[in-house]
């Protein structure tokens, strides 16, 4: 791994840990290493887990892998130390090319929570491959004629290494007939020429041999021969000539097939067949090109041939030849180079992994739900790739490395309003026009229990009878959950309390499941006027609970119509009475039956029709006494639409002097509701 050497190991720990901690701030994390191609299995390439700032304890429980796209298994990491290492055969050559950079992206994921890491192996060149000619033998014709500084090319040799081991020196065999010259251009690429020293005689030397051996830049070197067949001609003494050595040429990588690409033009001095010209490329002819073009011999004209591909080859270096037709064939040389142009022919790919669903709805914003690669083979602006995602949903992209995303979690979510979003990220390059290409995925919101049962209302009031059958269903009562599953089941118990000397739960109880209220012993109204009691859903992480106001009132009570009567000047009217039903009533208190404010003594009655000694309603009285009571009821007249509570507008007079207590027989009240039973009002079945 490239890191400073420099102070002790604690001093390097500090110094990466520092780093690290530098690269998690900013969303991304690159590691890089590197390691000789052709090295060993089990070669040390590095420390990854310790690098990453791992602990080799949590790398099995968080799920610590390695992914590297279409690298096969090049690289391992041993769980046990942490240690990244060479697992099988690394071919620089077979993996990058004739590439100056090689190297192997891995994509380090761990979970719990998921993290992902980038890490770059860079592949190191070795001097593994000597150079090589296109043939063992060459042969070369050349006329006796011709003049001395005449150059002849030769082919030169190539070497699948890189950088320094791919630099080829060449030389030749002493000879007083020929030597080398070797020139490079501009294009990196350099022109192997023979030049002839001194004029042929070929009534002297019939043939020359020599032989051209080429040396790369390594340590050690490495060589490359060839054997050069020369043999002299006397004929034809003019060979074809083309106005340039290199051609330089462009064609758009979608051009039709056929296109023309360029037009060759050599002359020849001679008459007659020798100077007529055949075209052809020199060989040998690799694949790449007789794939890609095509050369008509007789006008010179290159086409292509087929399609090109940018994303293929970039570059051609087209050898082409112009022999005339003479007894002794002489031909001129020349060099095109097509350079492909790339248009925007590749829209770009998404590619959506490692996906964190369901989300819970309380997740924290900027939680990783999902890791996003997006790639283009187009190159320049047209391999620029922006990914944006769907409009107005609360995730976002956060860029890691290069063309990898994170989606994280933006704002809060909230499963009763959105249970699942569709997620679509759009991919798109920066051709004119653009491409795009989309990936979507669906992210669900898992339930967490955020919400209370609640009930309809905060309290309810029931009458019940008294001398009730035990057991009797006297209310039901209904909670709702906006939770799902097994957040929204709602059960229902008592909130236990002392009723005088007894619990709670020995007069009511309330099925855990149905909300309905039981009355669980007979109701004595002379015993108990009110009885007030909260059911609740037992829920370990909610509580809430509405009141109920059970309020026992004899048949006599509930029946027998009283005459309320106006204070002072004011007229009598007739009410509905419901007395209080406390043993010994003293002045100003009265019970609260139903439609009384929580928590206050109220008296309730009714004003409305079917009263037929009633005023109008604009003539409600503001004052009333109970009968056989010097209490008096005052009352102030609000707007129908006020919310005032009753207990603001409605005030008793004290009485002067205590009631003495009336003592009822059983026997009588059973009488009194005997006689008024075809009227009694029950709520027991509600």
């Amino acid at each position: 791994m490239l890191f400073s050497r420099r102070g002790g190991p604690r001093t390097r720990r500090l110094l990466f840990s520092l780093l690290l901690l530098a690269s998690w701030k900013t969303g991304s994390c690159q590691v890089h290493y590197s390691v000789p191609e052709e090295a060993k299995h089990g070669t040390f390439v590095g420390r990854i887990a310790q690098d990453l700032g791992l602990e080799l304890a949590e790398l099995v429980p968080r799920l610590f892998r390695v992914a590297s796209e279409g690298r096969g298994d090049l690289l391992e990491v041993n769980l046990q130390n942490g240690i990244l290492f060479v697992n099988s055969r690394i071919d620089r050559e077979e993996l990058c090319g004739r590439s100056v950079e090689c190297s192997i992206h891995l994509e380090v994921v761990v979970e719990r929570p998921l993290q992902v890491f980038h890490v770059e192996v860079e592949v190191k060149d070795i001097n593994d491959n000597p150079p090589v000619f296109p043939e063992n033998k060459k042969r070369i014709i050349i006329a006796e004629s011709r003049s001395p500084e005449t150059r002849f090319p030769l082919d030169g040799a190539s070497d699948a290494d890189v950088g320094a081991n791919s630099a080829l020196t060449y030389q030749i065999d002493p000879s007083d007939y020929f030597a080398l010259d070797t020139k490079h251009n501009r294009e990196q690429t350099s022109s192997l020429s023979l030049v002839l020293r001194k004029s042929l005689d070929r009534e002297e030397i019939q043939e020359h041999r020599l032989l051209l051996t080429a040396t790369d830049g390594g340590k050690p070197a490495l060589t490359g021969t060839v054997q050069l067949l020369i043999t002299v001609l006397d004929v034809n003494d003019n060979a074809p000539e083309f106005d340039k050595f290199i051609y330089k040429v462009k064609v758009l990588e979608n051009a039709f097939n056929g296109t023309l690409v360029f037009k060759l033009n050599a002359t020849d001095p001679d008459d007659g067949i020798n100077g007529d010209i055949i075209y052809s490329f020199r060989r040998p002819v690799s694949p790449a090109i007789l794939n890609a073009f095509i050369i008509n011999p007789n006008s010179g004209e290159i086409r292509t041939k087929g399609t090109l591909d940018f994303e293929e080859e970039k570059f051609y270096e087209i050898s082409v030849e112009a022999a005339d037709q003479g007894n002794i064939p002489m031909a001129g040389h020349c060099t095109i180079l097509v350079e492909i142009l790339d248009i925007n022919d590749n829209a770009p790919e998404v590619t959506i992994t490692s996906l964190s669903l369901p989300v819970p709805e309380d997740a924290q914003v900027g939680t990783v739900i999902a890791l996003v690669s997006v790639s283009d083979r187009d190159s320049g602006t047209n391999g620029q790739v922006t990914c944006t995602l769907t409009p107005h949903v609360p995730f976002k992209l956060v860029s890691t490395f290069k063309n990898y995303y994170s989606l994280v979690l933006d704002s809060a979510l909230d499963r009763e309003s959105v249970a699942n979003y569709i997620i679509v990220v759009t991919a798109r390059d920066g051709g004119s026009p653009s491409l795009s290409a989309t990936a979507s995925v669906s992210v669900e919101v898992a339930d967490v229990n955020d919400n209370a049962p609640t009930f309809a209302q905060p309290e309810y009031t029931v009458f019940v009878k008294e001398n009730n059958p035990p057991g009797c269903h006297i209310f039901t009562v209904s909670a709702r959950d906006a939770d799902a599953q097994e957040n929204a089941l709602v059960s229902y118990s008592l909130v236990e309390r002392r009723v005088g000397e007894r619990a709670l739960s020995s007069y009511v109880s309330v099925h855990a499941e149905s909300g309905r209220v039981f009355a669980l012993q007979p109701l004595d109204h002379e015993e108990l006027e009110l009885l007030r009691f909260q059911p609740r859903q037992p829920n370990p992480d909610w509580r809430y609970s509405a009141s109920l106001r059970a309020g026992m009132h004899s048949s006599v009570h509930l029946e027998e119509a009283g005459i309320l009567r106006a204070g002072p000047g004011g007229a009598d009217q007739q009410w509905p009475t419901v007395s209080s039903a406390t043993p010994e009533p003293e002045a100003g208190e009265v019970s609260p039956p139903v439609g009384a404010g929580v928590n206050s003594n109220s008296w309730t009655f009714k004003y409305g029709p079917g009263n037929p000694k009633q005023s109008g309603p604009s003539e409600l009285p503001d004052k009333f006494i109970i009968p056989g009571s010097p209490a008096i009821i005052s009352i102030r007249q609000e707007p129908a639409n006020s919310h005032i509570d009753k207990s603001d507008f409605i005030t008793f007079g004290k009485k002067e002097e205590t009631k003495k207590k009336k003592k009822k027989k059983k026997g009588n009240k059973t009488q009194e509701k005997k006689e008024k039973g075809n009227s009694t009002t029950d709520n027991s079945d509600q």
